[in-house]
This record gives structure tokens, sequence and C-alpha cells, in this order.
């Protein structure tokens, strides 16, 4: 069923680290070697040994309209035929730039750059920059890419291969960053307690979907931006993966709570690499050229992101959003009957089109500890099932279901029909 795509990562090991260029690629969480993929359309995959699959990863996110959307798809031709990458202004980044602040509430000016990772370790700098201090506050199983200061207790690919502290990353740099409990507002009082007018700012997701989709309880973000505003010290909502995927406004316009600084990548670039990170004016202009704090790339707003980008960001309606939340409710509905259905223990986390089924005796996933304890041998007999079957998920089950707009009636049914099957089967 995968020859071909054994033989073609037993090639890339040769000459790639791992043979992947991202590690939750490798499969390892599962138990297995990866697939290799040739094309996509609409909610479908297929690899290069000709099987199908309904994709229910959308490329982590960015695939809203699904694969090889044709308005996107045009948009990047049109673009590309005008020149690829000039490293000099082009009217689309301001047109790009004027949608984002129109969108997100707490934008008022935003950075373009060509990574998610770029935009947290730029806020990071900016918060510190702006206020003077030099501490972070980061949470456990919260993943903001792979900068140095994140990779403590980091989640995603780091909390797949078991090594969430990287080597290579310095005592000193590890000590300017200190670590909370996600949904546990004390331990967030007591670092401030014990680190007085130092903190510059508090990076989260506010919807965690590095650890498994974990949900802030009611409150929470309300409860952290008030701590933060005490004690002279930033709010920064990571919102690479919920921005304009949970709602127009993400997770920030959701919970009705605004950050200071906000980052965002995934949909921003319509499939291709883009990242860019906002806030207020105020913070905004201490960016370099106008302030003391510098940034720069040279692909940053590249024009054929910016065109993918605006060809997505321009589409999301309150229609698409209700049709986003039919198809993942129906999901979700149907998997929670399976799960009662089995007995198996389970419990399935959603907030719109983000979801994760966590294997765990838990009723809920609160924090990373929970996550840690979810029986990952389990989800990985269960993710193999589900392959088989041709319904594609996340490769760990420390990672979010994306789902597409493009998923249709028979994809629904599929995807409910081959969980009750391979539920049965693992159990």
């Amino acid at each position: 069923m995968f020859t071909n795509s054994k033989t073609a990562y037993n090639k890339a090991k040769k000459i790639i680290p791992g043979g992947v260029n991202s590690p939750v690629r490798a499969f390892r969480s599962v138990n297995s070697t990866p697939v290799f993929f040739e094309s996509g359309n609409g909610s479908k995959m297929f690899d290069i040994d000709g099987n199908k699959y309904i994709d229910c990863v959308g490329s982590w996110g960015p695939l809203i309209f699904g694969h090889a959307d044709k308005e996107t798809v045009d948009s990047i031709i049109s673009s590309s035929k005008l020149g690829t990458t000039f490293g000099a202004p082009t009217e689309i980044e301001s047109t790009m730039a004027s949608k984002i602040i129109e969108m997100v509430p707490s934008i008022e000016k935003v950075r373009m750059v060509s990574s998610g990772t770029e935009a947290t370790m730029s806020a990071i700098r900016l918060a510190r920059g702006y206020t003077k201090k030099d501490l972070i506050i980061k949470f456990s199983g919260n993943y903001h890419g792979h900068f140095d200061s994140f990779l403590i207790k980091a989640g995603s690919g780091a909390m797949t291969l078991g090594k969430p502290d990287s080597q290579g990353v310095t005592e000193n740099i590890a000590k300017d960053t200190l670590v909370a409990e996600f949904n546990d507002i004390e331990s967030v009082k007591t670092l401030f307690n014990k680190n007085q007018n130092k903190i510059a700012a508090v990076i989260i997701e506010p919807i965690a979907g590095n650890m498994g989709l974990v949900i802030p309880k009611n409150g929470f973000l309300k409860e952290l931006k008030s701590i933060c505003k005490e004690n002279n010290s930033l709010l920064i909502f990571d919102e690479v993966m919920s921005g304009f995927r949970v709602s127009r406004g993400g997770a920030q316009e959701l919970y009705n709570v605004i950050p200071d600084i906000t980052t965002l990548g995934k949909i921003i670039g319509g499939g291709l690499p883009a990242g860019a990170y906002g806030g207020s004016t105020e913070i905004m202009d201490h960016v370099a050229p106008d302030g003391p704090v510098y940034q720069a790339g040279t692909l940053s707003g590249n024009p054929l992101a910016m065109s993918a980008g605006l060809s997505v960001l321009t589409r999301l309606n309150d229609d698409i959003y209700k049709k986003l939340e039919n198809i993942s409710a129906r999901i979700h509905d149907g998997i929670s009957s399976n799960i009662k259905e089995t007995g198996v223990n389970a419990n399935i986390a959603r907030v719109g089109s983000m979801m994760t089924l966590f294997f765990s005796k838990k009723d809920c996933i609160e924090n990373f500890n929970d996550a840690k304890n979810c029986d990952t041998n389990l989800y990985a007999k269960y993710f193999k099932s589900m392959l088989e079957m041709g319904v594609y998920l996340p490769p760990s089950q420390y990672e979010c279901l994306f789902l597409s707009s493009k998923i249709d009636e028979d994809d629904i049914n599929k995807i409910i029909d081959s969980n009750l099957n391979s539920l049965k089967k693992i159990i």
C-alpha cells in the first residue's frame, strides 16, 4: 500500500536529517514511516502510491478552502508573471496589512515576515525592547516555533520526540524564559510575584493547538490580560493557528480579550510561507526603521504569498464560518457518539474547525500534564487504521485536525464511519 513512500523515505533519509524537513512528518509518534504526497484537490490528497485520502490536516491550518483552490492558484499565477520577489516595497504588502488591520481587533500596525517562528521571535524582541525588561512567561505545552527562547517545555514536534528541551539552547537563554501551567492562573501570579518588574511579556496560544487542542477555561484569558496590565507587561497572543481559523478575528474576537501583540501565520499565506506580527501603533513604532528594535527579512511580504493570502482573507465571511461550523460539529458529534458506543477511553475537544481526539481516561484535557498522560500507543494504532481506510489525520496525538470547507456529505459520513470501525478495531 505504501511501497513507493517507503522507497522515497529511505532515499530522503540519506540526504535530509531524518528524511523530513519538519520532525512531526517523520511519523515516529505513530510508529510508522511517512506517506509521501503527490497532489491534492479540494478535500482530497493523493500519495505517490496512488492512494486517496480525505485530508483532515489541511497543511496544519492554511487550507481553509482545500487543496488547489482555484482562486488561490490563479492569484499565485497572476502574481508570479509580474515577478516572484523584489526585495523592495510592493503595494500588495500594504493591501494585506490593511486587510489584517480590518479583521484583527488588536492590530493597528503590522509587520510581515516569512513564518510563524519569525513572527513570535520578533514579537518577544519587540516586547523586551518596548518594556525594557528581560523575562518572558510561556506555558507548558505551548509551541511558538523553534526559536531558542521557546524550546522549553514546548509542544508540537518537540513533544512528539520526547525532547521538549532542545540541545543547542544555552542556559543563559533558557533562564530568561519562565514557564507557567496552561489554565492555571495561580502559576502565572506566582511567577509575577517572584520576578517583580522583570517580566516583559506573557506569550500564549489562546487556543492551545500544539499539545492537541486544549481549550482555555472560562475567564482564564481575561485574568491573564488583567495580570499583565497590572504589572506593565505585554500580553502576546500566538494566533498562528487560531488566527482567521476560529473566526475572522481569531481567538481574541471569539473570547473578547485584546492582546498587546498578535502573531499570525498559516492562513495569511494561503499555503505559501508567510507570517506577521502586529499591535498598537505605539508598540509597533518601536520596530526599525522607526524604532530601535531591529527585525528584517529579504522575502518578508513576498508578493506571491501576499497574493495567495489575500485571495483567502477576502473570502472569509459569515457563510464560510457557518459552513465550517456545520461540517466540524457533525464530525464532532459523530465521533462523540462512537466513543460512547465503543466505550473507549477517549474524549474530543473542538473550537470551530480545530479538533483533537484524545485517548485518555480524563473527560477533558486541560493542560500539558493531561496531554502527556494520553495513550499515545492507542493513538498510533488508531492513526494507522484511519490511514488504511483513507482518512489522513495528524501523525501525532499532540496535534490538531484542521477541517476545510471542501469536506462534503460523503466525506463527513466516511470520517465518522471510519472512526467507528477504527475504534472497534483497536479496543
